[in-house]
């Protein structure tokens, strides 16, 4: 009875108070439509039902309250610690650094379930907090980040990818004390590139150089989940001194382990109890907390704490709209893998959940969610050899050759050294061209086929000089469809306007790639003590040799060349034949490299290149 009696008196408290307008009910109240003033009622009946009324109607408002508690408690972390944050920016180089504010237990509730759902294995856990984003210390692979637990490859690939891209083509600002205005700056400004790592030489590139590479990549990654307005930056609240700026780089990782030994973040109470965030909107000063906090994201819960500061700087809300399922988490089971979603987030700054362009409609109001734009790093995998799904334009033809490669199981990272790998040649241009000028005579609405007047445009268009037997072929129906037209222009020779070449050159395309695969492998190594061989861990960097046939029917292309290195011009005009390539080296990742380059023919020195 005392309970029943505190019950209306909190709900008689909150009827008092302002409240927003009913929710909806998804069924009517009982007796709805009739009066609440019932002559025949009783009194002990008309008190029981007001009681009733007053504790359903303090219910109500105790939900409303909870369904807005989130979103609440997000944007005050975010505009309580904002001023803070930037307010000591300026001196971020010195000893007293703010740590940040602590999550309330709904945001942290919504971050762990997010992100490892209602119920995550203690394995997996273990996976994400065993996990730093530190170099190789091998000279052959020193430009790559290594990873020791099989959970996080997601994230280590996607700033890998980043990292890369500073080194291979914006070595300018690696030198440089501030970072530039990024996304902004770096697109209008042309690449440069070192001689050392034109050569593919990567051995030359100074520890200062490399984790300035790392730490811009890490901020554009959290700005471009920001929307480019903000960046929230995680830490934890164990590391309440930073190491001292004199300190060797093995003192500050011994203090930094000595200060997580026993930490494990099993539960979102855990999560609210250890973690701080600031969040900046001026670049510079993230840039000067990312640098000051480098090796606290190398350490052993480094992965988490960059997943959590992406999430968070995209905002939790943003990221459950921006997925098809929100239910699901965002570190798939069992083996606690990175989802395409985190994947996205970091490459495209949404988490959108596939891989093709935009949006695609289902039809009665339902869409699936695509990258929304054109993006700096790329993406690849081996699920679209296997025709599970189409990566678009976008993620295929990044702005860079710097693709992150998925398997079944891992990420890895794929990159050329010279952009021209991604420049259409002769042929594709040619191709281009013509199918310009054959679309713009279609008037079936995309259909396909012209009309004979059509055709005769497209002729003297595109410089096509058809022998009559061919041209009376094709305007024999009185329409031409563009695949009966390409194929007449297959076997028609260049010399004519068409697309076979009989040396073979046109459209073949001849470059190196580089694969990264960050899971130590243990290497053979010579001991010069005991003259033996002692296994050691290192990352593996593959070199790969991409040949690109020509684009027209391949078949015709293996029987026009020449036998090998022996053999005679042949023909009356003395065309030289191409000799026969080398055979194919086949490994999965090179059906990854044929849904970007159709038809590549790839060669390696020494072990496969692995994907997993």
């Amino acid at each position: 009875m005392v309970d029943q009696d505190e019950d209306l008196q909190m709900a008689l408290r909150m009827s008092l108070q302002p409240s927003p307008p009913d929710a909806k009910r998804s069924k009517p109240r009982e007796n709805a439509g009739i009066s609440m003033e019932n002559p025949e009622e009783s009194p002990e009946v008309k008190n029981r039902r007001l009681r009733r009324e007053l504790m359903a109607a303090a219910a109500e408002k105790r939900m409303q309250m909870v369904g807005s508690v989130v979103a609440k408690a997000e944007k005050s972390v975010s505009s309580s610690v904002i001023q803070k944050t930037e307010a000591v920016s300026s001196g971020e180089e010195g000893r007293n650094v703010n740590f940040g504010e602590e999550l309330s237990a709904a945001v942290a509730n919504q971050l762990f379930t997010m992100v490892f759902g209602a119920s995550v294995s203690r394995d997996i856990l273990m996976q994400w907090s065993n996990q730093g984003i530190r170099f190789s210390s091998d000279p052959e692979t020193c430009i790559g980040l290594v990873q020791h637990e099989g959970g996080p490859c997601g994230v280590l690939a996607t700033i890998q990818a980043f990292v890369l891209k500073y080194l291979l083509f914006f070595p300018d600002e690696l030198g440089k004390n501030a970072p530039n205005t990024l996304s902004q700056n770096l697109v209008l400004k042309k690449p440069s590139q070192s001689a050392h790592v034109t050569c593919g030489d990567f051995t030359s590139l100074t520890e200062d150089r490399k984790t300035r590479a790392l730490v811009l990549s890490m901020l554009e990654i959290l700005f471009l989940c920001g929307n480019k307005k903000r960046a929230v930056i995680a830490t934890l609240s164990v590391l309440s001194h930073r190491p001292e700026d004199g300190s060797e780089d093995g003192q500050k990782d011994e203090m930094i382990a000595r200060a997580l030994e026993g930490l494990s973040i099993e539960s979102d109470s855990h999560l609210q109890k250890v973690l701080r965030v600031n969040v900046y909107t001026s670049q510079t000063a993230a840039f000067h907390r990312l640098k000051a906090m480098l090796p606290v994201f190398q350490s052993r819960m480094g992965a988490m704490l960059f997943l959590i500061s992406a999430l968070l700087s995209r905002g939790l809300e943003s990221v459950q709209a921006d997925r098809d399922d929100p239910s699901l988490p965002l570190v798939t089971a069992p083996f606690g893998h990175a989802s395409q979603e985190i994947v996205n987030l970091l490459l495209c700054g949404q988490a959108v959940p596939n891989v093709f362009d935009e949006r695609m409609d289902l039809g009665g109001g339902m869409f699936l969610k695509g990258v929304p734009t054109e993006v700096d790093i790329g993406f690849l995998t081996l699920l679209e050899s296997l025709n599970f799904c189409k990566v678009g334009q976008y993620l295929k033809c990044p702005k860079w050759p710097i693709w992150v490669v998925g398997s079944e199981s891992h990420y890895t990272v794929l990159f050329a050294l010279d952009t021209s790998v991604q420049d259409e040649n002769e042929l594709e241009e040619r191709e281009s061209l013509i199918r310009r000028a054959f679309d713009a005579q279609d008037q079936s609405g995309g259909g396909g086929f012209i009309s004979v007047e059509g055709i005769q445009q497209v002729l003297r268009e595109t410089n096509i000089n058809l022998p009559s037997e061919k041209l009376d072929h094709l305007c024999s129906t009185g329409f031409i469809v563009w695949s009966e037209f390409w194929q007449i222009l297959l076997e028609l020779d260049k010399s004519f306007g068409g697309m076979k070449d009989s040396t073979g050159l046109m459209g073949k395309k001849q470059f190196d790639l580089f694969h990264f695969n960050g899971i130590a492998k243990s290497i053979p190594n010579s001991n010069q003590v005991t003259g033996g061989e002692s296994p050691v861990q290192r990352p593996r960097l593959s070199k790969l040799r991409v040949l690109v046939p020509p684009k027209w029917t391949p078949e015709e292309f293996m029987a026009d060349v020449g036998p090998g290195p022996s053999s005679e011009p042949s023909g009356k005009d003395g065309a030289v034949e191409v000799n026969k390539p080398e055979p194919s080296q086949h490994a999965p990742l090179v059906d990854c490299i044929r849904t970007r380059w159709t038809r590549a023919i790839c060669s390696w020195v020494g072990d496969p290149p692995s994907i997993v």
